[in-house]
């Protein structure tokens, strides 16, 4: 049966923290720079603002507004607006599909979260001081050929989320947020301001924010589109989740523009903050997540101050890895918490051993079961690839058409307290724009 206490924000600022840290994660530390500096430069930055507000943003409104209506998980609350509004209970299945990809997500997210763990250590300890390109290289790969160190250190980042989400949304989600947000923008500034005195600061910004119109191509566009999508930690259930902890008192439309610019920002001060440390040494800017696990401690091993330089950027990614690893836990615990007799802490503890249990499969793919197991892809690709390219636009294509079609008008008019005119124009863009920005970014991932 549902349990009837259901906890909320105690503030919109906390809420803003909250979903701008389930937003800014490992891949804004690196994807969202190094796509700038690639696809055209300050055109991109306003092709991407152009898909998030045309995209981006009415999904995260859909699922803060069914999130709200339903005040519960998202399975619970698909099946509540569902049989409200005489519709099928086959709507469920959103609410399933969300709290799926979160709970494989996570599994794989844990992993490389395990990672930086991992690196602050070898950071502190010296292990890439005046070291070259190869031994790095060699280091990261004897930690993925390591299983059991693997295990270590995807069991530590696990505990460090269950103890923060267990403790709830007050005392658990909020206090963490409290503090590992303002943590994350000081880091990120400190490494700002060392990126200026680097000489390559300049070479760094032109890098990232000089027009190229045409470097926009159509594959730019797309991958736009998808960054504007999956950055705002859509189809997962998350937003979902958060809605069901909102007041009334919180402006949806208000709050979506302010996460959205603060995504962004943070993003775009990696990039200036990673590119000058790049530069100096002439490495390359394109190497994906070898970028942060192999280019930059090479960089860190080879400048004075290095050790500093790297723990405090470890330390960000951990953190960036922490805010969005529960909220990744948090619609599942809140699906198990209101649909079995345990607490909180116990909730928790289960959803957190069975998605632990997964990522060890995920992990060994990289060491002893480093085989494919189906359609060519081993377990930790599997889960990337399934989540990626079905749950997450399937998700988040159901939530903005049910919210947009299906959803009485009267209650999505209240939610977004737009007025008659802004509602009209949600009803265009939700309706058409959006789902067909979606499936565009779906399909697209088969081409």
């Amino acid at each position: 049966m549902t349990k009837l206490i259901h906890e909320q924000w105690s503030s919109q600022m906390v809420f803003i923290l909250a979903a701008t840290g389930s937003a800014v994660g490992l891949g804004n530390i690196w994807r969202f720079s190094y796509m700038v500096g690639e696809s055209g430069g300050a055109a991109f930055v306003l092709l991407y603002l152009g898909c998030v507000l045309l995209i981006g943003m009415p999904v995260l409104l859909a699922e803060w507004i069914l999130g709200r209506r339903g005040q519960s998980n998202p399975i619970n609350t698909m099946a509540k607006l569902a049989r409200e509004g005489g519709r099928t209970q086959a709507w469920i299945l959103i609410g399933l599909s969300g709290i799926l990809a979160a709970f494989l997500i996570l599994s794989f997210y844990s992993v490389i979260g395990g990672w930086s763990l991992a690196y602050i250590l070898s950071t502190v300890t010296g292990t890439f001081t005046d070291q070259d390109a190869e031994a790095v290289g060699e280091h990261f790969n004897s930690l993925l050929g390591s299983p059991g160190v693997l295990l270590l250190w995807h069991t530590a980042f696990m505990v460090l989320v269950v103890g923060i989400v267990a403790r709830g949304v007050t005392k658990g989600l909020e206090a963490a947020v409290r503090t590992l947000m303002p943590a994350l923008v000081i880091l990120l500034a400190l490494l700002v301001v060392y990126g200026m005195t680097t000489g390559h600061f300049g070479e760094a910004l032109r890098f990232m924010f000089s027009p190229d119109w045409g470097a926009v191509t159509g594959e730019v566009v797309i991958a736009a589109m998808g960054q504007a999508f999956f950055t705002l930690s859509l189809g997962m259930g998350i937003m979902m989740a958060y809605g069901s902890y909102l007041g009334r008192d919180v402006k949806l439309v208000s709050t979506a523009g302010t996460v959205i610019v603060l995504d962004t920002v943070v993003a775009l001060l990696a990039g200036m903050a990673i590119f000058p440390i790049v530069f100096l040494h002439g490495l390359s800017p394109g190497e994906g997540p070898g970028l942060i696990f192999v280019t930059l401690p090479i960089a860190f091993g080879n400048i004075t101050g290095g050790v500093i330089l790297g723990l405090i950027f470890f330390l960000l990614l951990t953190f960036a890895a922490l805010t969005s690893a529960i909220s990744l836990l948090e619609p599942v615990v809140e699906f198990v918490q209101e649909r079995s007799p345990f607490s909180r802490v116990w909730s928790t503890v289960a959803a957190a051993i069975c998605i632990w249990a997964l990522g060890i499969a995920a992990l060994m793919s990289f060491n002893v079961w480093d085989f494919p197991i189906l359609f060519g892809l081993n377990v930790f690709d599997l889960l990337d690839t399934f989540t990626s390219r079905f749950l997450l636009p399937l998700t988040g294509l159901g939530a903005v058409v049910f919210a947009a079609w299906f959803l009485d008008r009267e209650s999505v008019r209240q939610e977004l307290a737009m007025g008659t005119t802004g509602t009209m124009l949600w009803n265009v863009v939700a309706r058409f724009v959006a789902p067909i920005g979606v499936v565009i970014v779906f399909v697209s991932a088969f081409l």
